[in-house]
């Protein structure tokens, strides 16, 4: 489901991101997100923090960047398909 939210860009050219979105996804002070521009229009995606993706197992780092590569590039596409 779609939810439509209308927020009013200030001055410097910054706006709020709404308290339920951020609860739901994550996003602290100091959280990433990326700006995809698709032809639909603009996109906003949280980057996941590597460090948050690491278990006790550190062999397997240069693997887990790999895969949030992978999902990153396939978020990409979708975005740009659509």
């Amino acid at each position: 489901m779609v939810r439509s939210l209308t927020y009013t860009i200030t001055e410097k050219g910054t706006d709020s991101i709404p308290a339920n979105i951020r609860n739901k996804y994550g996003l602290r002070k100091g959280a990433k997100v990326v700006f995809l521009d698709t032809a639909e229009g603009i996109v906003i995606v949280p980057v996941t923090p590597m460090p948050a993706l690491f278990g006790a197992d550190k062999t397997r780092k240069e693997l887990v960047r790999e895969m949030v590569r992978e999902i990153h590039e396939g978020r990409r596409r979708e975005v740009s398909e659509d």
